[in-house]
């Protein structure tokens, strides 16, 4: 039995018509399974006129707009009970590690009053038909699913109880639905019983009831990763432990700088002579080795002997990129405001440097493609827009490639971006033959995604007299970030490359910068803006550089130059850098976490000469955030050595972090705890050690051995995370929230400890690398001969 969910509301618990209702209409759908599905094309109001103040986000945010482009095909989300009782749900996002798995599991327990480890959550193929529903990004898949998933759930509980009445002869009003039983005055029957009689020969309408949730038994209660043994004992599946028939490790030999392509391979026939090759070909990526081991593809790779042509940046380093930022800088607008002769201009001028996208998972895909037909496994958050760029790279039609989603280990939004899947693809329509692609951890730092480049300048105007801020102005100048995998589907991919100023398009990345960037204090007339003078000036033109948004967007980087700011402006003033938040935070969640972590975190505590605590506050994805640290900047600490290697950076340490959220209805506690863990060390990191170096067209760092995420010496020996109650019957975004704020806590922290602002982050980018180069020719080194000792 299927059952999805109409678009018009029973009955509405919100005067403004929105989502707190809990009656709506679904359909059982005809089959010999019982599957329900949740139909909610109009579930919420329309989209109201967008005010010009206090900002677009606080009226209609980017979360807002991935929910609404995903409500037309909501119905097409089903959840089936089998025969053996359990519930089975193949959800059309990306599972990285962020815990949507256990999560969509909890939901649907929860609804189905059935226990939880008997329901089973897959991830679901590309599929056409969920046309701008299959994008996992913007912390959006609890937000757009939540109320999809319940009502699928509440469809197939209802038919449950329908065909419990007719076997126990009871009224369905008479029967209470328990652990995976129906229960009623005549007897008990299971799940399992009723499943193959509440199976609907035909699709028809129903009406359900939700759940209270006051009446929550299974959701907001801190549960354990239903993945979680396989992960640590290493019997999760991703793409790389996939045994696909006759697909044999491959690897590509890439171009000595960044995005060169293959002109003339000289010794084709010395690499197909190497042990264990089995197939060589020239793809536009590289030169692509296929043998019986990954080994032996990394052997092979290392002796091919290439010509290659120009890369997309040949011969730039970072200071070249920084000079071309600076010269498209636009001027700081004249605001039509009154401004006294005894105002204050302060202002903040910083360098955001690359950052890497790589994730511990490497970027890897499995491949087979015929004549007829091509079968793909890869780690996808766009698989739509994979699925179509395959099947146009191949040509074959659309319904002739498949493509299976794997869970993937880690992401960071590198994964929303196909590159291992299309080159895969490719890689095995040129040689005839299955492949099981790997990128070396040199091709993921050095040509896969990253963070891009930028400045951000801040002005604000202040009365001393009043201590009030007139106004705030922020700039933002970027290397494009590419947005070319669109909303997951082949149409708004390919209308993310229409450059700005094409008829009345204000350009795909100036309307993500615009639904996500918001300023949640009383600063007079704000102004922020984004220009990236890399963007596409044509539609068959690609970016310089491989970018995608990295974890959070453009937020880190804009929160800490603002934050800083703000600092600045609380000296000016003569102000406690706490108080003059407090005093000017207009936002009533954001007040309430900002005193939170002031509280918890003992604000203002004597601390010795070179340390110093600092605080930030970040509203977002439905939520807001304020992260409190304490960092030492001492001699003793900063040039500290850890035993083991000289490669190892140390430098300030955070100590202690303090950090509240506010993310609506959460649905597990526990895995929104572990998502601001890790956020909590993007953000040091960020602030830190974490950079790439653009060099002579490419960049050095090669591995995580020299690309300086915090590592366990850096990391705060105390970290506390405190998840705010909340009355809202919404769940709020929590897998990007925390970068933010923890970062620009940890600028503002840096600077009162140093009694310096940075201009540039993360601090150490100029410090010297402490470590050895690897090799761009080849441009992967040798495999280790001791790798056991290095683990001992």
């Amino acid at each position: 039995m299927t059952a999805s969910m109409s678009d018009h509301p029973l009955t509405d618990e919100s005067p403004s018509g929105g989502l707190r209702r809990r009656s709506f209409l679904g359909y059982v759908i005809g089959g010999t399974t019982l599957i329900a599905a949740a139909d909610i094309a109009l579930a919420g109001p329309p989209a109201s006129a967008l005010p010009s103040a206090p900002s677009i986000p606080e009226v209609y945010d980017l979360n807002d707009f991935l929910t609404d482009a995903a409500r037309p095909t909501a119905n097409l989300i089903t959840v089936t009970i089998n025969s053996d009782g359990t519930a089975s749900f193949a959800l059309p996002r990306s599972e990285n590690g962020q815990g949507i798995v256990t999560s969509s599991a909890m939901i649907i327990a929860e609804e189905l009053e059935m226990p939880l480890d008997r329901v089973r959550v897959t991830l679901a193929d590309a599929r056409p038909e969920l046309l701008f529903n299959q994008l996992t990004g913007g912390s959006n898949t609890t937000i757009s699913t939540y109320t999809p998933i319940r009502v699928a759930a509440a469809v197939a509980k209802l038919a449950l109880l329908e065909a419990a009445a007719i076997v126990l002869g009871d009224t369905v009003g008479s029967l209470i639905a328990k652990g995976g039983v129906v229960q009623g005055p005549s007897g008990s029957v299971s799940y399992a019983d009723l499943a193959p009689a509440a199976a609907a020969k035909v699709t028809r309408g129903v009406e359900v009831q939700l759940k209270d949730p006051q009446d929550y038994r299974v959701v907001g209660v801190a549960t354990g990763r239903s993945d979680a043994r396989d992960a640590v004992t290493g019997a999760k599946q991703y793409t790389t432990d996939l045994q696909v028939a006759d697909a044999l490790p491959t690897m590509v030999c890439r171009a000595p700088t960044l995005n060169g392509t293959p002109r003339t391979l000289r010794n084709k026939a010395v690499v197909l002579a190497m042990p264990g090759v089995t197939d060589v070909a020239v793809v536009d990526t590289g030169i692509a080795v296929r043998a019986a081991t990954f080994g032996q593809c990394i052997d092979a790779v290392r002796v091919v002997d290439a010509e290659w042509n120009p890369g997309s940046v040949e011969g730039l380093s970072d200071e070249d990129i920084v000079r071309e930022l600076r010269s498209a800088q636009v001027p700081v607008p004249r605001l039509a405001i009154s401004i006294p002769l005894v105002a204050k201009t302060i202002t903040t001028d910083t360098v955001f440097y690359f950052r890497s996208n790589s994730s511990m998972d490497t970027n890897s895909a499995v491949a087979d493609v015929r004549a007829d037909r091509a079968e793909v496994w890869s780690g996808l958050k766009s698989p739509g827009t994979a699925q179509a760029a395959i099947a146009q790279a191949v040509g074959l039609p659309l319904d002739k490639v498949t493509v299976h989603v794997m869970q993937g280990g880690g992401s960071f939004g590198r994964r929303l971006f196909f590159d291992a899947a299309l080159e895969a693809a490719k890689i095995s329509k040129a040689m005839g033959k299955p492949v099981k692609l790997m990128w070396h951890r040199a091709d993921d730092a050095r040509v896969g995604r990253t963070h891009p480049m930028c400045t951000s300048r801040v002005q604000a105007v202040v009365n001393p007299l009043t201590k009030e801020v007139l106004a705030m102005t922020q700039l933002h100048t970027s290397i494009e970030t590419d947005y070319r995998h669109g909303l997951g589907d082949l149409i708004t991919a390919n209308a993310t490359k229409i450059p700005p100023g094409v008829g009345n398009f204000v350009g795909f990345s100036q309307t993500v910068f615009g639904l996500t960037q918001e300023i949640p204090y009383n600063l007079g007339a704000v102004v922020q803006s984004l220009t990236e003078p890399d963007g596409s000036p044509g539609l068959a033109t690609e970016p310089r550089f491989n970018t995608s948004s990295m974890r959070n967007i453009y937020s880190p980087d804009v929160r800490t130059a603002n934050e800083l700011t703000i600092d600045k402006i609380a000296a000016a003033l003569g102000m406690d850098p706490y108080q003059f938040r407090l005093k000017n935070v207009r936002v009533d969640i954001v007040r309430e976490v900002l005193q939170k972590v002031a509280e918890v975190g003992q604000w203002g505590r004597t601390m010795p000469a070179g340390t110093a605590q600092g605080i930030a506050i970040h509203k977002e994805y439905k939520g807001a955030s304020a992260c409190l640290v304490e960092i030492d900047t001492r001699p003793q600490t900063v040039n500290r050595k850890v035993a083991g290697s000289p490669e190892y950076v140390t430098g300030p340490r955070v100590t202690k972090v303090t950090y509240a959220i506010n993310a609506g209805l959460v649905i597990n506690p526990r895995g929104l705890e572990a998502q601001m863990q890790g956020r909590i060390n993007d953000g040091i990191a960020q602030a830190l050690t974490s950079s790439m170096h653009l060099k002579n067209g490419h960049f050095v760092e090669a591995s995580w051995d020299n690309y300086f995420y915090t590592r366990q010496w850096n990391h705060a020996p105390e970290v506390e995370v405190i998840i705010m109650p909340s009355d809202s019957a919404q769940p709020g975004g929590g897998g990007e929230a925390g970068v933010a704020a923890s970062m620009a806590a940890v600028a503002c922290a840096y600077a009162r400890a140093t009694g310096t602002t940075p201009t540039y982050f993360p601090i150490n980018h100029k410090a010297p690398r402490p470590f050895v180069t690897k090799p761009y020719v080849p441009p992967i080194p040798a495999s280790p001969s001791d790798g056991l000792t290095l683990t001992s």
